[in-house]
């Protein structure tokens, strides 16, 4: 399952990513495993998406949110 499975409001946690490396813009940015995730919404035109991570907010793009894999509670 990754991030792009959840839908506004749900809940995860980061298990790792879906490629053999891991992406170091979406590391230095917080999204590490083991860290709870919030997926908040879609913008108006569908790209980025808004997640809540650590306290904050972030806007990633769905080809990158689609590297993440993660776990529902």
């Amino acid at each position: 399952m990754t991030l792009l499975d959840l839908k506004p409001g749900q809940r995860a946690c980061i298990q790792g990513w879906t490629t053999v490396e891991p992406p170091l813009r979406l590391m230095e940015l917080g999204l590490l495993p083991g860290t709870d995730i919030e997926f908040v919404r879609f913008a108006p035109l569908g790209d980025p998406i808004d997640i809540k991570v650590r306290g904050y907010h972030l806007s990633i793009r769905k080809t990158e949110a689609a590297l993440i894999r993660i776990e529902r509670p």
